[in-house]
């Protein structure tokens, strides 16, 4: 077993809301849970029962939940969840015991703070709530979002929800063309939109894109404009109303006139990555989300009334959603708009002092930034407050364990968690009663009956395979927007395995029950017939200090596949042949020979999406000379210019 680096103390444990929905189980079932891998082996094995007493241990307000739990249980897809239930989402998030606790705290870059409390929220959200009621906005109608991370945006989805709408979102880096992609297919009503934002010190002004963005949609029927950078003066006209001039006539007094869904109408649409054709539309119900959300929030995030909740996030990744249901819990939002990295590479961990963060989330990459420039939180803050690291975007490296505990705090549950915008949420995750082990997410979620399949859908244990899930789950997509026959919807995750979910990533289940993530499957490598996960060979080669980051991809060459190393080093270091034969004995001695490259070549840059995530399938597909689709989706797609350049240096082996 990989070592413990960290075990909850006995008082944590019993003050852990998963200590408590354990008792309750035992009380209610009259079963023996002993511990978290009782609790799991119940879940998966009679998940109604899981599903039923957890939306009483949540105190999900609904106006009827109904008798049945899971109608067509063993349909996959298929099963319905609570068939009879109506229950509103934004309701859930709004209405919390205690109205004066605070419920945001946001910070931008530039310094701006605002605090909200749950009334003051609550006040807000049914101020806009009025006003797209007033348009004539009704259930299923779609509103979209190109906005920051402030509390606007979280008004106006909650606002928009409030009436059964469907909220959707993107981050307002994102160009015309990438937002055009997305919200042309769902064809939105109501467009919110900036006139800019704040990134490393630099402004963004986005005023500019306004007519053009306008022109592709035309489906929108009012555009309500948010002053974000406040330097300027915003031109308006007959298609444009400002913020304060659309709320104008509402009051905030007005109780808001929740209306109640069924458990799987659309609550959100999400989109994928869109590296490899145009986005995919994912419809997320209102049900599904909310109850998982809770579920992670509550038992295996461990959040209390009042802990404070941030997570590093943009609009545009699921991860914001999964933030923003955290009020249902009772949490304060922190939100924060800018560089995780400007103006200090630590100002993240000024805010967990300054306003006291108990549960931080960032992501792998950024942690591993932290690493790179040997910066020393533990040090430099005082981090009282701190007991959850969460990470998640790509896989955390062992050494990133190793940082954590060794250079930002001792005594912190360090919880990496993996799932993504198809579920809106995690097949594997933390847990407060576990140890955490170096390299390893701590378990599989609850109720979620996650296994390792190889090709030929046989389970695995201890072995390299495919995550899949061999039953049904609440927050499973709806469907996908304007896929009728659900063609693309089967395609995409049940394909491969009849029946089951197949959710693309190389994994493999570890004996102490948590999870190793390799890699996607998709860019797994294979020479000479062995399967490689990409995270296998950056876990090596950055370990080599004069490498920052690193690319790596499979060549197709006569038949078989080799493996091509694209290197970031540090700044006036050049790529010499003791350099290349260095990091190829850092990989062989510490993974295999078959995980050498046959090449290595310095970059500049390194595309990725705009969440970050290193984008492999591009520069494969140049590097075998196929187009790059939608490279709007990246957030460096002048990055790819490089690649096509050095393309004629690389051997055909």
């Amino acid at each position: 077993m990989n070592p413990v680096l960290w075990q909850p103390s006995i008082q944590r444990q019993k003050n852990a809301n998963m200590t408590r929905f354990m008792r309750l189980v035992s009380e209610t079932y009259g079963i023996d849970i002993t511990g978290y891998t009782d609790l799991y082996q119940w879940s998966i094995e009679d998940p109604a029962a899981f599903w039923d007493l957890l939306w009483q241990f949540a105190d999900i307000k609904a106006e009827h939940k109904g008798d049945v739990v899971v109608a067509h249980k063993n349909r996959m897809p298929g099963a319905k969840w609570f068939p009879d239930a109506r229950l509103n989402y934004a309701q859930n998030l709004l209405c919390q015991p205690d109205e004066n606790s605070v419920a945001i705290t946001f910070r931008n870059e530039n310094g701006d703070t605002q605090k909200l409390s749950y009334k003051d929220l609550y006040g807000k959200v049914s101020q806009l709530a009025q006003a797209l009621k007033n348009d004539g906005v009704k259930p299923g109608d779609r509103i979209a979002g190109v906005l920051p991370n402030f509390p606007e945006t979280i008004i106006a989805m909650l606002a928009t929800t409030s009436l059964g709408a469907i909220w959707s979102s993107c981050s307002p880096d994102f160009g015309v063309s990438g937002i055009v992609d997305r919200f042309s297919q769902i064809a939105p009503k109501v467009l919110f939109i900036c006139d800019g934002y704040r990134f490393n010190g630099k402004i963004f002004n986005r005023m500019d894109q306004l007519e053009a963005l306008l022109k592709a949609l035309p489906s929108v029927q009012k555009t309500v404009l948010i002053p974000y950078l406040k330097d300027h003066t915003i031109p308006t006209n007959n298609q444009v109303t400002l913020w304060q001039d659309y709320l104008a006539d509402f009051s905030q007094s007005q109780p808001i006139e929740f209306v109640p869904m069924a458990f799987d109408d659309p609550l959100f649409i999400l989109y994928s990555s869109g590296t490899t054709g145009p986005p995919k539309c994912i419809v997320h119900g209102v049900g599904g989300t909310l109850i998982q959300h809770l579920k992670e929030h509550l038992l295996h995030v461990d959040i209390h009334p009042g802990d404070r909740l941030f997570y590093y996030t943009t609009c545009g990744w699921m991860m914001w959603n999964w933030l923003v249901s955290g009020l249902a819990s009772g949490a304060e939002l922190v939100l924060y708009d800018g560089s995780p990295l400007y103006p200090k590479a630590d100002v993240l961990f000024d805010l967990i002092d300054e306003f006291q963060i108990n549960i931080f989330g960032v992501s792998a990459k950024y942690i591993d930034a932290l690493k790179k420039s040997d910066i020393t939180p533990k040090n430099t803050h005082n981090l009282a407050s701190l007991k959850t690291i969460l990470s998640t975007g790509s896989p955390l490296m062992p050494e990133g364990f190793d940082y954590v505990y060794q250079s930002i705090k001792t005594d912190v549950c360090l919880s990496s968690i993996s799932g993504g915008t198809d579920i809106i949420s995690c097949f594997v995750l933390g847990c407060p009663l576990l140890p955490v082990r170096r390299g390893e997410i701590q378990c599989r979620g609850l109720a979620m009956n996650v296994d390792v399949y190889d090709d030929s859908g046989q389970s695995l244990q201890g072995k390299k395979g495919d995550l899949v899930c061999k039953a049904p789950f609440p927050s499973m997509p709806v469907g996908f927007w304007n896929d009728p026959e659900q063609s693309q919807y089967h395609a995409a995750y049940f394909d491969k395995f009849p029946g089951v979910w197949w959710h693309g990533d190389y994994v493999s289940l570890t004996e102490s029950g948590g999870m190793i993530i390799y890699g996607r499957s998709d860019a797994v490598l294979n020479p000479g017939g062995i399967r490689i996960g990409t995270a296998e060979i950056y876990r090596q080669v950055e370990q080599v200090e004069e490498v920052l980051e690193s690319l790596v991809i499979g060549q197709e060459v006569q038949g078989d596949s080799r493996i091509i190393l694209f290197v970031i080093l540090r700044t006036g270091i050049a790529l010499s042949d003791q350099l290349k034969m260095k990091i190829k004995q850092q990989i062989k001695q510490n993974a295999s020979p078959h995980h050498v490259p046959a090449e290595i070549l310095q970059v500049t840059d390194i595309p990725r999406t705009k969440s970050g995530k290193i984008a492999e399938l591009a520069v494969r597909n140049i590097i075998h000379g196929y187009p790059v689709k939608n490279q709007h989706t990246l957030s460096n797609p002048e990055s790819l210019e490089q690649y096509r350049r050095i393309k004629k240096f690389i051997s055909r082996g």
